[in-house]
């Protein structure tokens, strides 16, 4: 668990393509602003002999620091990768060379293979605009009957 650890904490030190991407051919989200877990996965595809190819991955993600780290080695990872392939990558296939996710952390991974999915087919489940921010979704969320009381002496 250490080396898992460790490998999480050298991953969030410098998280690869974290950020909106502006151009993307796709966008998938999951997760959901009530429990705040929440990931966004932008894809630029390029075609190479005759097939769809994933050229670029970004990411923007709520959530804890496993997830973050593994959608930053997932965009690295999905580089050069048909549609296809993507398509049939495991929440552990994207989390490469962090290792075995621990089992308190496997939402973490399905957390980025959603994300994945979604963008790679927006058809099993209705994606946000590309140009609608995460942080504005979650902002924008309205509250589920939560009422806050003050306790008084």
């Amino acid at each position: 668990m250490d080396d898992f650890e460790s490998k999480v904490s050298e991953a969030m030190a410098a998280p690869q393509n974290q950020g909106e991407m502006a151009d993307a051919d796709a966008v998938g989200t999951v997760g959901s602003p009530e429990c705040g877990d929440m990931m966004r996965m932008w894809l630029k595809f390029t075609e190479k002999d005759g097939k769809k190819v994933i050229d670029r991955a970004s990411f923007q993600a709520f959530g804890c620091q496993t997830a973050i780290a593994v959608a930053s080695v997932a965009t690295k990872l999905l580089q050069g990768k048909t549609t296809e392939e993507a398509r049939h990558l495991s929440a552990q296939d994207l989390a490469g060379d962090l290792g075995t996710l621990p089992p308190m952390k496997i939402h973490c991974g399905q957390l980025v293979e959603g994300a994945l999915r979604n963008a790679l087919d927006p058809t099993d489940s209705p994606a946000p605009k590309p140009q609608n921010s995460l942080i504005g979704e979650i902002q924008s969320a309205k509250p589920q009957g939560i009422r806050i009381v003050p306790i008084t002496d």
